[in-house]
């Protein structure tokens, strides 16, 4: 019998004062997208192979490899998300709300919740909602 070994998610959750239309324009806009996280060649399209490209750092060569999986317009996007081994899978909901949009970014599949790759993640998508909010609050 394998055992596999359990899996740890980030789970991080904003209300933003913007529709839901605005965000996923940000979430699914390729240049939309450079400005808040990194270069790419996304599409919102279920099945596209896409690259995030980011500055290479020692020990990473700034590239990560992602396949769309989901695109329910302006409600659900999730695609996979592949770097320095680990495979792992980022999830995006969007509710309206009386206020805007409740945003609940998912990012599963890491090995432990206190291993480095966690922690960077846990560090930089913070960072990184900062700057989708910020591109958002600046679109008609």
């Amino acid at each position: 019998m394998t055992q596999t070994a359990p899996s740890h998610t980030l789970v991080i959750e904003r209300e933003i004062p913007h529709s839901p239309e605005k965000i996923w324009r940000a979430l699914t806009e390729g240049a939309l997208i450079e400005e808040w996280l990194m270069k790419n060649d996304f599409q919102p399209i279920v099945g596209h192979r896409f690259n995030f490209r980011s500055t290479p750092v020692p020990n990473w060569d700034g590239i990560i490899d992602g396949e769309v999986l989901v695109v329910e317009p302006n409600s659900r996007l999730s695609y996979s998300w592949s770097s320095m081994g680990l495979k792992s899978v980022v999830a995006w909901t969007l509710t309206p709300t009386t206020g805007g949009t409740h945003v609940r970014m998912e990012h599963s599949g890491f090995r432990s919740n206190t291993d480095a790759a966690y922690k960077g993640a846990n560090w930089g998508w913070q960072k990184f909602i900062g700057n989708l909010e910020g591109v958002v609050g600046g679109l008609d």
